[in-house]
């Protein structure tokens, strides 16, 4: 996204809303089995629900997770309630996660306004090395243009869509609100950023397999650990309609689900909200075959791609080698992500092909299809022809010159399973580029003229592996990436 540690180490609970694509509702559902009240590791309390001589799995602070608390959220929260609150909560999760807390997780409020100052990203007036490699991973996606900020971009709409966060380095939960003075939480929020700090504590969040060098690698990991604090958040709901009395969360409520969709770009929203949707379903399918031991192991082997979450598989990215042959003042980024490269992946690849045709037009997908999502623990369909069979991408952002007078390119190998998946996405790509009035110059040649992508591009396709060159001129491409002679 690559504004790494923004997603696992301070992992986010997002509400997303694609005006006008028919988004559905996110419901519990029923509850599922396997993972609740029949754990007989639960301990039960008696009939006074006095506290146990030792700390039992199903009791936290003084409450259990059956235990009646006395909360009023209208006025917000008091400290005493705001720790019943959390107390209960952490109760809860060990219910319905068998796992026990091995401390009390800390939980503090932050305004939005406070929160969007300290996770803002790069700024177009001093954009850092990173801030423009990543802008050519962006623009490369068809998600952002030349005259727009990647990282702002991204800032302003997890500003806008976060609703609370686990900080693995200060060990704490911060929930975000509009209103700091009358904080409120809503109950999945909590439970999910609950589940975050339980993660913590068992398999320390800190690590650097949970975070990854490309974004395809973070989605891929963010799938497991938002999959099981989703799919957790799931389970709660279901309680919640049912067994539990829960605590009334205000309509206006900050903590709730963020502020609105003010400021969100819809592109960035929905690559960062592929790990919340897809991922309930990955951690439900690993329980049901495994129980929770495979959601153990599957922490120590995370997963390594988008793919892996998508389709529920572990098949491997192929190796791509790719050798620098630019020419004539181009460079790579080369301190950036793997030796310049990012590896952006089906989910991203996915949406590129969703955006452009939802605000162009272009024959891709049907930018409707994204609501075809088959099981009750997913919220969006993130499958495609155009991105399906995908083996393995790197993009190697390229840089000429400084300051005000550098120019930008990039150049974007694709692997894919098969000749036809190749075509498949080759025939996407230029339907894009056909939605910006590209012209042909050459074979395989285009130039869109003018807009947020004019640029020329170089598009070929030799067997299963499709390259993409992308420059300020045509006479850039050979520069960028010269043709084998």
């Amino acid at each position: 996204m690559t504004q790494r540690r923004g997603l696992v180490v301070a992992a986010v609970a997002l509400l997303i809303v694609l005006t006008g694509c028919g988004a559905p509702t996110m419901e519990a559902g029923p509850e599922s089995t396997g993972v609740d009240a029949g754990n007989e590791a639960v301990a039960t309390p008696n009939a006074d629900f006095d506290d146990p001589e030792r700390d039992l799995l199903g009791w936290e602070d003084g409450y259990w997770y059956n235990e009646s608390i006395d909360v009023d959220q209208s006025d917000g929260l008091s400290d005493e309630e705001l720790r019943a609150f959390v107390a209960r909560s952490m109760a809860r999760v060990e219910y319905l996660r068998g796992e026990e807390f091995e401390e009390r997780v800390p939980v503090s409020v932050l305004s939005r306004e406070e929160y969007g100052n300290r996770s803002s990203g790069g700024t177009t007036d001093d954009p850092s090395e990173y801030d423009r490699w990543n802008d050519q991973v962006w623009e490369a996606l068809f998600v952002t243009g030349e005259s727009e900020s990647s990282g702002t971009a991204i800032s302003s709409t997890r500003t806008a869509a976060v609703a609370g966060f686990y900080s693995p380095s200060d060990d704490e939960i911060k929930i975000i609100t509009d209103d700091p003075e009358s904080p409120t939480i809503n109950n999945a929020t909590l439970v999910h950023e609950l589940v975050h700090a339980l993660q913590d504590q068992k398999y320390d969040l800190t690590k650097a397999k949970y975070g990854g060098d490309t974004q395809d690698e973070q989605l891929a990991a963010d799938g497991l650990i938002e999959g099981d604090a989703s799919y957790i958040e799931r389970q709660y709901a279901a309680k919640c309609g049912g067994a539990w009395d829960c605590v009334d969360t205000p309509a206006s409520s900050g903590g709730g689900g963020g502020g609105g969709g003010g400021g969100q770009n819809l592109g960035i929203l929905l690559t960062i909200f592929q790990p919340y949707s897809d991922g309930p379903v990955y951690v439900h399918d690993l329980v049901t075959d495994g129980g929770w031991d495979a959601i153990d192991r599957r922490f120590v082997n995370p997963p390594v791609s988008s793919e892996q979450v998508i389709h529920r598989t572990d098949e491997r990215p192929v190796p791509i080698e790719y050798r620098d042959r630019a020419q004539n003042g181009w460079e790579t980024f080369e301190n950036q992500g793997e030796d310049g490269s990012d590896t952006v992946g089906e989910a991203s690849m996915y949406v590129m092909f969703w955006y452009q045709a939802r605000e162009t037009g272009a024959d891709t997908i049907n930018p409707g299809s994204i609501t075809d999502a088959e099981s009750r623990y997913d919220t969006y369909n993130y499958e495609s022809e155009p991105s399906a069979g995908w083996g393995n991408d790197r993009l190697f952002p390229y840089q000429k010159g400084e300051g005000e007078q550098a120019e930008f390119g990039y150049v974007w190998v694709t692997e894919w399973d098969s000749e036809a998946d190749a075509r498949e996405f080759r025939r996407a790509y230029q339907a894009i580029l056909d939605a910006h009035d590209a012209e042909k110059r050459a074979e395989n040649t285009y130039v869109i003229p003018d807009g947020e992508f004019e640029d020329a591009f170089r598009v070929t396709r030799s067997g299963t592996r499709v390259t993409i060159v992308n420059g300020p001129e045509v006479d850039d491409l050979d520069d960028i990436r010269p043709r084998p002679s």
